[in-house]
């Protein structure tokens, strides 16, 4: 039986209409609706019933999103009885099976897999782990001993949470979970985790927009930082260069990415926790190359170029384990874009060839966003005659509608 979000876009394409005027005709946001389409998300009702009318789908869309609603509140009402059920398991077993490593094992693999899977199977499996932390906290059942890493380990996977629902366009939602990670930093008396804490809200002010407030954030965690301790102070630091070279300082922001680079030089200690929680020499580039693409071109565009460039060839030179699928794409992105700034709109369109062929499923926001930003430079009257241009813009426009 086809479902809700196959309907939906079955429909719409068989109507010839394009995700942005199918957005102004719903009066709905065209990230959601491409959320909805792809399935990442459930529709609300409202949104069903005026697609229905705005595709002439005689009932047919309400109909698909009421069955379906009717097995999510079934389906529901059957996981909140086996939840029940397996947390007074897992507490009867907690009486006498005290041990932590397993659940520490769990958040282990979660932080590596995230950087090579979609968000929303991550989100589940975070959401699961963190209620058997949250679980053993609230009951006692636990070690005096281990009440400080099943802390930290309700803290990574709310971080795990921060960054799925980020990911997926939803930065209200995903402050929230990083405040509650940075409650159970408090509270496990976690610095490394703090530190990771801030710069996480510092990245979703950012996503916002709100660039002050992401600079306050980021110079707050560096509180946190010890010398020499974990790759800490290289992320806060090309945090702020990001909000610095939104805020058009270039010195600023390129001495920033500097200090990040002796930071990293000062480590004597790697992070307790990679993948999610590390910052490797690939994603500091990647840092770098996002935070410099913003400036007004010149240096600013080459080295952006350049680090970008790197980023993408470190990850695909190094462990399959440690490549941050994601963040590379988005170095294409950003890559391309310094190379529109230094007017190289051919190798701008090589650059983010492998971005353009990614399913819908793969299509995460922040890859919605950058490449609109990219499609409207090329789209500029100076490459009003340039063939090149006119057909990746034309690609772009294609990759989410």
């Amino acid at each position: 039986m086809t479902t809700f979000p196959e309907l939906l876009r079955t429909l719409r394409l068989e109507a010839g209409i394009s995700m942005p005027d199918f957005a102004a005709r719903v009066h709905y946001d065209r990230t959601s609706l491409h959320h909805f389409e792809s399935g990442r998300r459930v529709a609300p009702l409202e949104v069903a019933e005026k697609a229905d009318e705005v595709l002439g789908a005689g009932g047919r869309l309400v109909a698909a999103w009421q069955r379906e609603d009717a097995a999510r509140r079934e389906a529901a009402a059957a996981h909140r009885t086996r939840a029940a059920a397996l947390a007074m398991s897992n507490d009867l077993s907690a009486l006498a099976d005290l041990d932590i490593a397993a659940l520490q094992e769990g958040v282990e693999v979660t932080a590596v897999d995230y950087l090579g899977s979609p968000p929303a199977p991550m989100m589940d499996r975070a959401h699961v782990l963190r209620a058997e932390a949250f679980e053993r906290i609230r009951s006692g059942h636990h070690r005096p001993a281990d009440r400080s890493d099943l802390y930290v380990a309700a803290g990574r996977l709310s971080g795990v949470l921060a960054y799925a629902l980020l990911d997926l366009g939803d930065a209200v939602e995903a402050l929230i979970h990083a405040d509650a990670a940075g409650r159970c930093a408090e509270y496990a008396g976690d610095a490394e985790l703090a530190a990771w804490v801030a710069g996480t809200k510092s990245l979703i002010a950012r996503f916002q927009g709100d660039y002050g407030k992401a600079l306050e954030f980021v110079r707050d965690g560096y509180q946190w930082v010890g010398a020499g301790h974990g790759t800490g102070e290289a992320r806060l630091r090309c945090g702020e260069a990001q909000c610095l070279a939104n805020l058009g300082d270039s010195r600023a922001a390129n001495d920033a990415l500097d200090s990040a680079e002796v930071a990293r030089e000062r480590i004597r200690r790697d992070d307790s926790l990679g993948g999610l929680f590390g910052f490797s020499r690939a994603k500091q580039s990647y840092y770098a190359g996002s935070s410099l693409i913003w400036l007004q071109g010149g240096h600013d565009a080459e080295r952006a170029a350049r680090e970008a460039g790197a980023a993408i060839a470190l990850w695909q030179a190094g462990p399959e384990v440690e490549r941050s699928l994601d963040d590379e794409r988005l170095a294409h992105i950003y890559l391309a874009t310094a190379r529109v700034q230094l007017d190289d709109v051919e190798g701008a369109a090589d650059a983010i060839g492998p971005v353009l062929s990614l399913p819908v499923e793969e299509q995460i926001s922040w890859i919605v966003k950058r490449a609109d930003r990219l499609a409207g430079m090329l789209a500029a009257p100076r490459y009003a005659g340039n063939r090149t241009a006119a057909e990746t813009v034309e690609s772009i426009n294609a990759l989410a509608a």
